[in-house]
């Protein structure tokens, strides 16, 4: 298992997938076709997209099962953001490449949902404003982990690995923030990463990390399982003391 972990590994995915000759303009994906530029992740090379559109239920719109807002961390091509506007949500998608911004523009286009789905450059939440609340927020991470003093060679690397997992970090610290207060962030995880230090970075965070479902599948040679996991604040001992004497101080009225 060590092996898949590897950022070299990844490195070379990489490489293939961006070099790679026959690299298509347009793949089909989910009974649709879609554009794809130069520099942004391929879904055609991995099977991630595919898996995080079933994971999400968004394999085929589902306007009944869907939450009125959805935030996409990492757009890439599109494929999620736009399955999630076609299922009538109110869609933002934010990647910090700009190829994979316009790329998502022309899918949107494509399928004909501009008027419900607004796309931003962003390093995560950075172009956001500070009030802006969604009921979903996603993010199909880079979750393999590379050094902490890594140098990307190209932008197309980072849809790979995350330096020292300070992506990560700041995920799990600033996603909850921007959550209605029913809403859910969710990231999609592998054992391509490494979990234990994701817990780790977690419970610095303050956040406990839930796995809402799992799939596994094979790549290559490799049998890998993904899981979905929501991230959810932690509630500190004082917090919950305070709500069970707020509690009982109400029940004690009536």
């Amino acid at each position: 298992m060590l092996d898949v972990r590897s950022h070299l590994k990844s490195l070379e995915r990489s490489k293939l997938s961006r070099n790679n000759p026959n690299r298509p303009r347009v793949f089909s994906i989910s009974g649709r076709e879609w554009d794809l530029l130069d520099e942004v992740f391929a879904p055609v090379y991995s099977p991630s997209t595919s898996i995080a559109l079933d994971l999400l239920g968004l394999a085929e719109s589902n306007p009944e099962a869907a939450p009125s807002s959805f935030l996409e961390i990492g757009c890439g091509s599109g494929v999620i953001a736009v399955q999630a506007a076609l299922s009538n949500r109110t869609t933002v998608a934010m990647d910090i490449n700009r190829n994979a911004v316009e790329n998502t523009r022309m899918n949107a286009e494509r399928h004909g949902v501009t008027d419900r789905l607004t796309v931003l450059h962003s390093d995560l939440f950075d172009a956001l404003d500070e009030d802006a609340r969604f009921d979903r927020i996603f993010w199909s991470s880079n979750y393999v982990l590379a050094p902490a003093d890594y140098s990307y060679g190209s932008v197309h690397e980072r849809a790979y690995m995350d330096a020292g997992y300070r992506t990560h970090r700041r995920y799990l610290e600033q996603a909850v923030h921007h959550l209605t207060d029913t809403g859910s962030a969710l990231l999609h995880f592998c054992e391509r990463g490494n979990a234990a230090e994701l817990a780790r970075i977690a419970e610095q965070c303050g956040r406990e990390l839930r796995v809402r479902s799992r799939r596994t599948v094979l790549e290559g040679t490799d049998l890998i399982e993904h899981a979905l996991l929501e991230v959810v604040p932690v509630v500190s001992r004082r917090t919950r003391d305070d709500n069970r004497d707020r509690d009982s101080g109400q029940l004690a009225r009536v």
